[in-house]
């Protein structure tokens, strides 16, 4: 069979992400086209349009052999095939960091550790429960209820001179010490210090309760906050000094699309192991978005 091009649709709680992915017949893999889409009150078959057109536009194609979905995105009626989460970002993280043996999915109600062979087949995983304090909408809420822009908040957290860590694992307690916090006068940037580094502690008891070494790749949208990084990077060495397995964290502009980029990766395989033929989606099907 010839080359495949491929689109691959992560759809989450707050955003969906889209790929598309051109693979060669040898093996070879070339990310085309891109898009996000916030959710924010908005029909996710909407917002799914809005990411998918974005992708397919920058890719410049008119026509893809296989469509993709992971997360929530099983009930898009356009997609030729679903692919389980951990499977997607396993895959997509060895795309963008071919050294990665371990992910951690930071997403908007919960984190996961993965751990995958170098093909990308998972072997083990980690989950924190949705309740939790250690999610991206936790610390959006956080943010806003601060006034600190989501664009802010990584600069103001490695700026903290004392930071005050948040030990509560309850997202509604957590909430409830922030507050006490802001009424005894401490500064937004030590507050979003200490919830890093409550984060930062838990993600790392994640990782060393699934036995990750070497290099892990972090994924998901909170992948670019280099606050939570930097307190990640502190929890680790810390591990790291009192026995645990060391471990190399490595992020990527792409990251928030690594499910994406995974499950357009995993499309290939399916249509090529299934000697399927002919384009599964065209131009002309977009309005079924």
């Amino acid at each position: 069979m010839s080359a495949a091009v491929t689109a691959g649709i992560d759809v989450g709680s707050s955003a969906v992400k889209a790929a598309v992915v051109r693979i060669e017949e040898e093996g070879g893999e070339t990310l085309l086209g891109r898009g996000l889409a916030r959710v924010r009150k908005r029909e996710v078959a909407e917002v799914v349009a809005e990411a998918f057109d974005a992708a397919v536009a920058e890719a410049g194609v008119d026509g893809l052999d296989y469509v993709a979905t992971t997360g929530e995105g099983e009930e898009t009626p356009f997609a030729t095939g679903h692919f389980y989460g951990m499977t997607a970002h396993a895959r997509g993280a060895l795309f963008l960091e071919p050294r990665a043996r371990a992910v951690l999915d930071v997403g908007a109600l919960h984190a996961r550790a993965i751990s995958m062979d170098a093909r990308g087949k998972v072997l083990g995983y980690k989950m924190t429960s949705q309740c939790a304090s250690g999610s991206g909408q936790f610390l959006e809420n956080i943010a806003r209820y601060l006034g600190v822009a989501a664009s802010e908040v990584g600069a103001l957290s490695i700026g903290a001179q004392k930071p005050e860590a948040v030990s509560s694992i309850c997202a509604v307690l957590a909430e409830t010490d922030v507050i006490n916090m802001v009424s005894r006068g401490l500064s937004a940037a030590d507050i979003l210090r200490g919830i890093h580094e409550s984060m930062a502690g838990r993600f790392a008891r994640l990782l060393q309760s699934l036995g990750a070494e070497g290099v892990v790749f972090v994924s998901g949208g909170l992948a670019a906050d280099d606050g939570l990084a930097a307190a990640l990077e502190g929890a680790l060495k810390a591990g790291a000094a009192r026995g645990a397995k060391p471990v190399e964290l490595e992020r990527h502009v792409l990251s928030p699309w690594s499910g994406a980029i995974g499950a357009a990766i995993w499309g290939a395989f399916r249509r090529r192991r299934a000697g399927m033929e002919g384009f599964a989606w065209t131009a002309k099907e977009r309005s079924r978005a």
